[in-house]
């Protein structure tokens, strides 16, 4: 396991770890685990606040499809911004354009 990688717990997992600290001794169950303190404290924390349903994962694992189309629509967003900037520019360009030949056609008839 990479040191990037994050292990996942279960809630029963999480108990056991906690029941466990309470019978043989935290750091003890906390080495045995390759858990650090901190971890061990926001469980605690999380039960003690509101039982187990506290001890759920706080994310939501995003869907790689969802995550595309919303790459994708970023993208797309990104494109239209662009186009709409070009346009205003152009639009803006004609404007000076009219107002140095204002004949209409940029010629003088004499």
């Amino acid at each position: 396991m990479s040191a990037r990688q994050r292990r996942q717990f279960s809630v029963e997992q999480k108990l056991a770890i906690l029941n466990e600290a309470e019978q043989v001794g935290v750091t003890q169950t906390l080495r045995k685990h390759n858990l650090s303190h901190s971890v061990y404290l926001r469980w605690k924390s999380q039960f003690n606040s509101g039982g187990t349903s506290c001890l759920k994962p706080q994310y939501q694992k995003v869907d790689p499809q969802v995550r595309a189309l919303e790459e994708e629509n970023a993208r797309l967003k990104k494109i239209i911004a662009n186009q709409a900037l070009e346009l205003e520019f152009k639009t803006e360009l004609l404007k000076k354009t009219v107002s140095l030949f204002p004949g209409g056609n940029g010629h003088q008839h004499v």
